[in-house]
C-alpha cells in the first residue's frame, strides 16, 4: 500500500470508560461504556466513533463510483449501524449494516453502485472477511 494520509489517535484512562484525542486535536471526546452494556452512557464510545467513520467513507466511495458511471448522487446519504457482541466466552466482535440512500439513481443502478461502492471503500476492504457488513437500499 501507497500510504497516502495517516492519522493518529491516542486514548487514555480506562479505554471505554476514558478519552480520545486525535493528534490534531480535531476529536477530543469522552468514552463510556453504553448503558446497555451497563455503563453510564456520558460520552461516545468506539462503535459509534467506527460508525460514523464507516458512514463517511463509505458515502465518498459511492460519489466516487458514481462520477466513474455518471451516476447523480448528489443527494445520496449513508446510515451505519455498528453492532458488538459476544463471539466466544471471553472474546467480542462487530457486525456493520449500512443504510443507503440514493435518491437520484434509477432503481435498476442503484445495486450496482452499491456493490462497486463497496470494492472501493477503505473501510469495506478492512472488514471484509472478519466483520459481517449487510447493504441495505433504502427507497
Amino acid at each position: 500500500m501507497e500510504t497516502l494520509y495517516t492519522a493518529i489517535a491516542h486514548a487514555s484512562g480506562s479505554g471505554r470508560d476514558g478519552h480520545v484525542l486525535s493528534e490534531d486535536n480535531r476529536i477530543d471526546l469522552d468514552t463510556r461504556v453504553p448503558r446497555e452494556m451497563g455503563g453510564s452512557g456520558d460520552g461516545t464510545n468506539p462503535e459509534q466513533l467506527f460508525a460514523a467513520g464507516y458512514a463517511a467513507c463509505f458515502l465518498s466511495a459511492l460519489h466516487a463510483v458514481g462520477r466513474t458511471k455518471k451516476s447523480d448522487t448528489a443527494d445520496a446519504g449513508v446510515s451505519a449501524s455498528v453492532s458488538i457482541g459476544k463471539i466466544s466466552e471471553t472474546g467480542f466482535g462487530l457486525a456493520v449494516e449500512l443504510d443507503v440512500y440514493l435518491p437520484n439513481v434509477p432503481t435498476e443502478q442503484r445495486r450496482e453502485l452499491v456493490d462497486a461502492a463497496h470494492q472501493v471503500c477503505p473501510y469495506s476492504n478492512a472488514t471484509m472477511g472478519n466483520v459481517e457488513v449487510t447493504l441495505s437500499i433504502v427507497a
